[in-house]
């Protein structure tokens, strides 16, 4: 996915909810547990009208990515595609994968203690059991 519909919308999403689930769920401590908390928890949207409305014009271009991401993964589509905010959620939840991977480190690093920070050098050097 290269082009994210409204992603603007979804980045102020992530970065308002970033200091609740911070004092509300203070074992979140990694990408998948904020993307887990910003879009699995809770609906994005809710209401078929609503969900109508955020897609507009980008509808089966949503439901496209939605179907590559879950043959990809899945090996069958889940979603029932025939709802438009079953659509939006699923969307968002793919989108939202895809940003909170774009981002860089200062920007969820109220989430995370500076400790848990490792570079790309540091990671491959602790697999391999060698000093980086």
């Amino acid at each position: 996915m290269h082009y994210i519909h409204n992603r603007e919308e979804l980045v102020t999403h992530i970065t308002d909810r970033v200091a609740e689930i911070r004092e509300s769920f203070p074992d979140v401590q990694s990408f998948p547990d904020l993307h887990h908390e910003l879009f699995n928890t809770d609906y994005y949207i809710v209401g078929t009208y609503q969900a109508k409305q955020w897609l507009g014009d980008y509808a089966f271009d949503a439901i496209r990515e939605i179907k590559d991401y879950e043959e990809a993964n899945f090996g069958e589509v889940i979603t029932d595609l025939s709802d438009p905010e079953k659509v939006v959620n699923m969307y968002t939840y793919i989108a939202g994968e895809q940003l909170i991977e774009e981002m860089d480190f200062v920007t969820v690093e109220a989430i995370r203690p500076e400790e848990f920070f490792i570079d790309a050098a540091d990671f491959n050097a602790m697999l391999l059991g060698v000093e980086a």
